[in-house]
């Protein structure tokens, strides 16, 4: 990345005049959506939504910029949950599904086909339905029609609206939340208020390490965005949580920074992100006689970002987290001895709602300030824009 990308991200007023529709303003709001959404989700009734009566299974439709929240809470219910937690983008609803069973389907316009369609079919089906999304909008009127909870979400420049951003992946924790709230009355997940006050906590502090005032040489947003600009990245998470935040890392990289990015978690990944090192886009792979002048320019090159676990503890933790450890380590290492680049980022300690709050939001910030960098606007792609149009 050249010298002028960096002086723009030092100057508070370049990023605000390269982010139009206020993406990192919206970030920062995300300590406040989950106290807000807490709120939202109560007077709506989510607490008190099993009854006591837990249902046979679950079924989450989120897609795009919420897909995150299907994928959270089958990561919390895990294993050991006491029903199944089934994730789809859109149709068909698995024929199983019936009045035994709850399906979830987020949308923050009401209007995304694939939970659209699910929640009606629930309906038609007499499922239990939880909604998250806008108010009077098709997926509000599809919960009412089921007589299932709608737990409203305001669109961006509503009347009163404090919170949230641009697009469902600036609203995040607002969607989020009221399904966590959902899952923690029917005993799938244990999710307090508690704890979300502590995850609010821990996204204002990111939001604040993050903040446009602050220099690039201090911001670690800024510092991750400059590291990954100009290069192949491949996010890795080293476990189930960084995993996740691997995954939503890569889909932001995507679609914020308009950065192609591929992701995956240890163990199952290790081999096929290990294969890329002696690749084409690897420091050993290109010619070190080449003349700079003369021969083709240098192309991007393998950025390898880690996603890592807090450091195991002897006595807390068990012998699994040290192999998980031990690793990651060693993929690091095979990456820096053929000279690939390689970024960490390490979770706080806490609860992994918590620690994937952290890392998310890390990441999340690094991809638009990425963008700004680029001299792209973070929250608007033409050829998004035309592809919606299309259909």
């Amino acid at each position: 990345m050249d010298e002028r990308a960096e002086q723009v991200l030092d100057d508070a007023d370049a990023i605000a005049a390269a982010d139009p529709t206020g993406v990192l303003r919206a970030l920062a709001t995300a300590g406040a959506q989950v106290r807000e959404a807490t709120v939202r989700g109560a007077e709506a009734g989510v607490r008190g939504i099993g009854d006591g009566d837990r249902p046979r299974s679950v079924v989450v439709a989120s897609l795009g910029g919420s897909a995150l929240v299907a994928d959270v809470l089958a990561l919390l219910a895990g294993a050991g949950s006491p029903v199944p937690v089934a994730v789809r983008r859109g149709l068909p609803l698995p024929g199983w599904v019936g009045p035994l069973d709850m399906v979830v389907a987020v949308s923050l316009s009401g209007r995304a086909r694939g939970p659209l369609a699910l929640a009606a079919e629930a309906g038609r089906r007499g499922a239990r339905l939880l909604t998250v999304g806008a108010p009077d909008s098709p997926l509000a009127d599809v919960c009412a029609r089921a007589r299932g909870v709608h737990v409203p979400v305001q669109r961006p420049h509503e009347p009163g609206r404090t919170t949230g951003g641009t697009s469902s992946r600036t609203s995040l924790w607002s969607l989020l939340v009221p399904v966590l709230q959902a899952a923690d009355s029917l005993g799938i997940i244990e999710v307090t208020d508690d704890l979300l006050a502590s995850v609010a906590d821990r996204l204002d502090d990111q939001a604040e390490a993050c903040r446009p005032g602050s220099e690039s040489f201090v911001n670690p947003a800024k510092v991750l965005a400059l590291q990954l600009a100009g290069s192949v990245p491949v996010v890795l998470g080293d476990g189930l949580v960084t995993g996740v935040a691997a995954a939503r890392a890569a889909a932001m990289l995507a679609r914020t920074a308009r950065t192609p990015a591929v992701h995956g978690s240890l163990p199952d990944d290790a081999s096929e992100v290990v294969a890329t090192f002696d690749g084409p886009f690897t420091a050993q792979s290109h010619d070190v006689f080449a003349d700079p002048f003369l021969d083709a320019p240098r192309g991007p090159s393998l950025r390898l970002l880690m996603l890592r676990e807090p450091p195991p503890v002897p006595e807390q933790d068990d012998q699994a987290a040290f192999e998980a450890a031990a690793l990651a380590d060693r993929v690091r290492g095979l990456a820096e001895d053929v000279g690939v680049a390689v970024s960490e980022l390490a979770a706080e300690p806490g609860h992994p709602l918590e620690r994937l709050a952290g890392l998310v939001a890390h990441t999340d910030f690094a991809a638009a300030y990425l963008a700004i960098a680029l001299g792209l606007d973070p929250g608007l792609s033409p050829h998004v824009a035309d592809l919606r149009d299309a259909r």
